[in-house]
């Protein structure tokens, strides 16, 4: 089966620091020409801890909108204090046209409550939203809530999941989880790029990581290669590429995502409100130093990485 790269969407902001929903269409044309199999609006790369409501809204609706039906889109929704709030905010994504809502495993029980607590939530979620497809995501914030394997074959029990992203870094973990997952309609991504080749391999549907808004095409290569047996060798040197410089693009976070977007001619704006400071030079230089080597990882797997035109709004 195809494995599919979808990326975690960054949200590109205009002077006033408003969404710059100009830019996020033309983003998405980048994505879409790159080769992407889907979309995941309102996430943590799209700083949606940074932005209201009704922004969370306006942006996965006009994500929806501009991508018209070529590739499926999911977003975030577990948003809201009660159970009963969480439920009414993933109806409003749904109804934006989004094929699937993503609840936020942390947003289910506090860090220092059990999992029969999240079970407990997680049943009253699905009774309160009857038959909108659901999925689940490992983010970091507000911490990070693994699921467990046990866990997630009780969830999937219900027929309510068709979407799985994984943050647990850990390739037992992944296998545990794939075999629990093996046979149903749950898609597994991935979110650690260092872990995509074995995941993958291993039966995952792809893998959904923050590489993917510095060099999707070369996430899309990998997805595309990865059960090629004649390509295993390149295979094996573009994931120990992507492990190499992983922990470096983490580094002021979605910030470096958005300079790197510059260097490759993509005028997004190094604005965010999730991170405030500006890049240091000595973080711009490391930036352009792993653009020298993406264009010579392009050049070795015969990678077509250019940029659709475009020209600065104000």
């Amino acid at each position: 089966m195809q494995k599919k790269f979808v990326p975690v969407m960054i949200t590109p902001f205009n002077l006033k620091a408003q969404i710059d929903l100009g830019m996020v269409e033309h983003l998405i044309h980048f994505y879409l020409d790159a080769g992407v199999s889907g979309f995941f609006a309102n996430c943590l790369s799209s700083e949606m801890y940074s932005i209201s409501e009704d922004e969370r809204l306006a942006l996965t609706r006009h994500v929806v909108e501009c991508v018209n039906g070529r590739v499926p889109v999911v977003a975030t929704g577990s948003f809201g204090l009660t159970i009963e709030d969480k439920a009414e905010f993933t109806k409003k994504i749904y109804d934006t046209g989004v094929d699937s809502v993503i609840m936020i495993t942390g947003h289910f029980a506090n860090i220092d409550e059990p999992d029969s607590t999240l079970l407990q939530r997680f049943e009253k979620l699905f009774s309160l939203t009857h038959d909108i497809p659901l999925g689940l995501y490992e983010c970091p914030a507000p911490y990070k809530r693994i699921i467990t394997p046990e866990i997630l074959q009780t969830l999937l029990a219900t027929n309510r999941l068709v979407y799985h992203k994984d943050t647990s870094c850990n390739v037992e973990n992944v296998r545990a989880k794939l075999a629990v997952t093996a046979g149903s309609n749950l898609e597994f991504y991935d979110a650690h790029t260092p872990n995509a080749v074995a995941s993958m391999q291993m039966g995952a549907a792809g893998m959904s990581s923050i590489s993917g808004n510095f060099y999707p095409e070369v996430l899309v290569w990998l997805c595309n290669n990865v059960n090629d047996e004649s390509k295993q060798e390149d295979v094996r040197w573009i994931q120990s590429e992507l492990q190499r410089v992983d922990p470096l693009i983490h580094i002021a976070y979605p910030l470096s995502a958005k300079y790197f977007l510059q260097l490759r001619g993509l005028p997004v704006r190094t604005i965010s409100r999730a991170h405030a400071l500006e890049l240091t030079p000595e973080q711009k230089q490391t930036l352009q130093q792993i653009h020298r080597d993406f264009e010579g990882w392009c050049d070795r797997l015969q990678i077509r990485h250019s940029v659709p035109a475009t020209e600065l709004g104000a």
